[in-house]
């Protein structure tokens, strides 16, 4: 059996008779349609295969995406992996800091944009010696010394393209987590993930040949590569993308028009869409909607209480790390539920809880949330930073950084990062905890809470509150939130002080970044926010 994942999304699926079955409809932001076929998909990453060799692209080499949404992105990771070379994906919204992080850091020969964004390469260029190639897909002709032409390179290249021979060790995905201190690290995987990535598309986003699938996420992020482009290809799913941004009228117009089956967003959408008119979502025609699925943040409570009464579905949510590289502990059709959980295990994964001398830890105790070692998609190293790599396992356990406890059914709850956890007067309290009840209560949109500390506590519980535009904050609003508060969660977890806000700071991913929130709350350096959503 073939390991490389390029040629198992694209010919594989060719030789199995699915040539020509629509591999994706690409959406623009101007609603044009457009349908790529599987034999599409081959043939154009064949093409970027043979035009980047021609470059001297080959085995090992780090070639970027740093591109919005658009069919040339998957052209180009597909090629990349054909050559066995290894695709870094990059949001577009990156900055010239961060661009110079990564492109540096990772010694990448080549990276694929467009005009409007090569502008901030050309300033950094200088610093980057590696960097000998920069395809531009919107380009005519070549513009300078290694500046090509994507139209020019791309007529020029074979859709023939022989695959040789890929070990499952092959190196294949590089993702650059952002840092809470000092510089993001590049999270290397492999081909074998798709070991991990098609069982868990297959059986937990119960993706088969029959669906129309939608995952919302940018592929500059893991879930955008893992669920938006290897898992599903592997299956030979036909995906819609879009190019716009978030519309929540259009977001329906799209799950009712495409006839999508399977819905994979993030917390953040959906708590945006709670924001909107019901009437969005009430008038909506749905009836082929099968499973409503997300990844990134912890799932509010409040959230699948509103899903169910609303679209009339049970949302899934699901949890992994870049460094994870595929889903590891999920809810899922078929299982109860339990409102704020994470679920249980996929097969094959084993979790644990232990303490920080690796003790296990029983039932109901909050601990560091460990995985054993060993599954497919585990990610191989952080690039050039192999004693932080090594420091995430211990007796063959990778230690995830979160927090989180498990019940005696089998069924593990979030509680937090552990460097976000807080210790008030000896009681540890989940930030995640806090921030559910406080979105119960009818004024505010948004939260983040921190520890800060406290002379009295060691650490005070600190709320960040950001109020739908119709309310404004004051004591008596103040005075219920801490009531909500004190009722909902405990009396310990009441917050000390609260912080009105106009915006509440996440990564593209979805994750509050509530490092950032304690950096400006002290004053102090709020380290990587290259992530940040613009």
């Amino acid at each position: 059996m073939p390991h490389n994942i390029g040629k198992i999304c694209t010919s594989v699926q060719c030789a199995r008779g699915l040539s020509a079955k629509t591999a994706f409809r690409w959406i623009s932001a101007h609603a044009e349609r457009t349908d790529y076929t599987f034999g599409d998909l081959d043939r154009e990453s064949n093409r970027f295969a043979n035009a980047i060799t021609s470059l001297g692209v080959g085995e090992g080499d780090i070639f970027f995406t740093f591109l919005p949404k658009m069919p040339e992105q998957f052209f180009a990771f597909l090629g990349i992996l054909k050559v066995q070379a290894v695709c870094g994906t990059l949001f577009s919204n990156f900055g010239e800091d961060a661009l110079l992080d990564r492109l540096g850091d990772s010694g990448a020969v080549g990276i694929i944009t467009r005009k409007s964004l090569y502008k901030k390469i050309a300033r950094i260029r200088n610093q980057l010696p590696a960097l000998k190639h920069i395809i531009l897909v919107d380009g005519d002709d070549d513009q300078a010394s290694g500046v090509i032409s994507y139209q020019r390179i791309m007529a020029e290249a074979s859709t023939v393209f022989e695959v040789q021979p890929t070990s499952p060790d092959t190196p294949s995905v590089l993702h650059y987590t952002s840092g809470s201190t000092g510089k993001p690290k590049g999270v290397l995987h492999r081909h074998a993930s798709l070991g991990s990535q098609q069982p868990t598309a297959q059986h937990i986003l119960g993706l088969s040949e029959d669906d129309i699938y939608w995952c919302t996420a940018d592929q500059g992020w893991v879930t955008g590569t893992s669920y938006g482009i290897i898992g599903p290809w592997s299956l030979g799913v036909t995906q819609i993308h879009y190019g716009g941004g978030y519309d929540a009228q259009e977001w329906m117009n799209l799950l009712a028009q495409e006839k999508v089956t399977v819905w994979y967003s993030a917390p953040t959408a959906l708590r945006m869409l709670m924001r909107e008119d019901e009437t969005i979502f009430t008038s909506a025609n749905l009836p082929d909607l099968k499973a409503i699925y997300s990844v990134g943040e912890p799932l509010n409570p409040e959230v699948i209480a509103w899903s169910r009464r609303v679209l009339h579905h049970d949302i899934f949510d699901t949890w992994f790390q870049t460094e994870t590289g595929a889903i590891m502990i999920t809810n899922q059709p078929g299982r109860e539920v339990r409102l704020g959980s994470m679920g249980k295990p996929f097969d094959g994964i084993e979790p644990a809880i232990l303490a920080d001398d690796g003790t296990p830890l029983p039932d109901g105790e909050q601990g560091n949330l460990c995985v054993k070692a060993g599954w497919p998609s585990m990610f191989v190293t952080y690039l050039n930073n192999e004693s932080a790599y090594n420091s995430k396992f211990k007796n063959g356990c990778y230690y995830t950084g979160d927090t989180a406890r498990k019940d005696s059914d089998g069924y593990y709850w979030f509680m937090g990062r552990s460097d976000d956890v807080i210790n008030t007067a000896g009681h540890l309290i989940s930030p995640f905890e806090v921030e559910s009840a406080l979105l119960e209560v009818e004024e505010i949109a948004e939260s983040g809470v921190i520890g800060a500390p406290d002379d009295l506590l060691f650490e005070k519980v600190v709320a960040f509150v950001q109020l739908h535009g119709r309310y404004q904050p004051n004591k008596d609003l103040e005075i219920k939130i801490r009531l909500h508060v004190s009722n909902r969660a405990s009396s310990i977890a009441t917050p000390q002080e609260i912080i009105f806000c106009d915006s509440i700071p996440k990564n593209k991913s979805g994750k509050i970044m509530r490092r950032v929130l304690k950096a400006r709350y002290l004053g102090e350096d709020p380290g990587d926010t290259s992530t940040l959503e613009i």
